[in-house]
């Protein structure tokens, strides 16, 4: 019987253990990279849908607004339900189509506020999330126990924020906005340890590319939420 450390078995462990971790930091530049791109799209679309008056009167002016706002929800569903059966280039295509029309969606917000103040709270939010999703990518603690409550407040914020449509209170949207900047900081830290840790299930390229895309998804649906969280409670009004 032998005993102490095999020289063979350590070695293989830490070369497994160093492909691992390279192959990680690529998946997680691939999953950043298309939220980043994502991103920029939607706010390139949002700019040039804002600067044309034709635009915004076909889009918020005519039935055509419910589409727009609902159709990226139905984008969500659908690679949701179906990542596993679509093609990876699919997927990818799908993920620009969606980040469009979340663009479209959100031009009101370069006229609901000054860009000076749109500037602004986007640092402010890429610094926070920056920061939130580095913390949930280095720390040792789990925080998948965070995840059910996390999801039920997202739920309270969903149903409040279509019940104020109707009120139209500024205190209860207030009282949602900060609620909602708690609730994202946690979902981005949250999300960002569940894509790493779901990185080793990835059996095959084109699976991990079409993880990275959801894995980008659910990123790029924190950022975005969180921006327009924080320019609720700190955007300049043009009013």
């Amino acid at each position: 019987m032998a005993f102490g450390n095999d020289p063979h078995t350590m070695n293989t462990a830490h070369a497994h253990a160093a492909h691992m971790d390279v192959g990680l930091r690529q998946y997680m530049l691939k999953v950043y990279n298309y939220m980043a791109s994502g991103i920029a799209l939607t706010g390139v679309v949002a700019f040039a849908v804002s600067q044309s008056p034709a635009m915004l009167q076909l889009i918020f002016g005519t039935p055509l607004k419910w589409v727009v706002m609902l159709a990226p929800i139905g984008f969500v569903i659908f690679l949701s339900a179906r990542i596993n059966k679509i093609a990876a280039g699919t997927a990818q295509a799908l993920f620009w189509v969606f980040a469009a029309l979340m663009g479209a969606s959100l031009a009101s917000v370069f006229i609901m506020y000054t860009g000076e103040s749109v500037a602004r709270v986007f640092f402010i939010t890429a610094a926070a999330f920056g920061g939130l999703s580095l913390y949930g990518y280095t720390t040792k603690k789990d925080l998948s126990g965070f995840g059910s409550f996390l999801v039920m407040g997202l739920i309270g914020i969903i149903i409040a924020s279509l019940v104020n449509i109707f009120l139209q209170s500024s205190a209860m949207q207030f009282v949602i906005s900060v609620v909602g900047v708690l609730v994202f900081a946690g979902l981005t830290a949250y999300d960002t340890q569940r894509i790493k840790a779901i990185y080793s299930a990835a059996d095959s390229q084109q699976t991990g590319d079409k993880k990275a895309i959801m894995g980008a998804l659910a990123l790029y649906l924190d950022f975005i939420n969180l921006f327009i969280m924080l320019l609720h409670l700190f955007g300049g009004s043009r009013d």
